[in-house]
């Protein structure tokens, strides 16, 4: 997918908790960690990508327990959607259904000083202007 083409495969954005379990990262690979069963809740809604005039400059802030930990925008991101597209596209066929995470802006807890970890009944509230308010609670299984 050309990078001035990408946006073209886009249908919507929603939120996404991109959580990682980071005690269970295995050298070299992030699967394990990022990839378990309930480890990508999304929504609360689904936005047509008509709804934003610039997926680049969109507000977004995460809180837990209430306390801010993370508060910045999409112009902010590392790869831009064009880019993940266009380089996500030379390794895989890019399909209708397809998910992308763009990732999450500084103050995980794993960069904190000191680190900060997510425990059961923690309540975590992601924000993305123009979508809404994804609410979850940790629960330790």
């Amino acid at each position: 997918v050309a990078n001035a083409d990408a946006l073209d495969y886009v249908f919507g954005y929603t939120v996404i908790h991109y959580i990682s379990a980071r005690d269970c990262r295995r050298e070299g690979q992030w699967i394990v960690s990022k990839g378990q069963d309930t480890f990508a809740p999304m929504g609360p809604y689904l936005v047509t990508k008509d709804e934003f005039s610039n997926p680049h400059d969109i507000n977004l802030s995460l809180k837990v327990n209430g306390v801010e930990k993370q508060n910045s925008n999409t112009k902010f991101l590392l790869f831009n959607i064009n880019d993940l597209i266009e380089d996500l596209s030379t390794v895989f066929t890019i399909e209708a259904g397809d998910i992308i995470a763009t990732g999450t802006p500084a103050g995980v807890g794993a960069g904190r000083t000191p680190q900060e970890w997510l425990k059961d009944g923690d309540v975590m509230e992601a924000t993305v202007e123009g979508i809404g308010t994804l609410i979850n609670t940790v629960k330790e299984i």
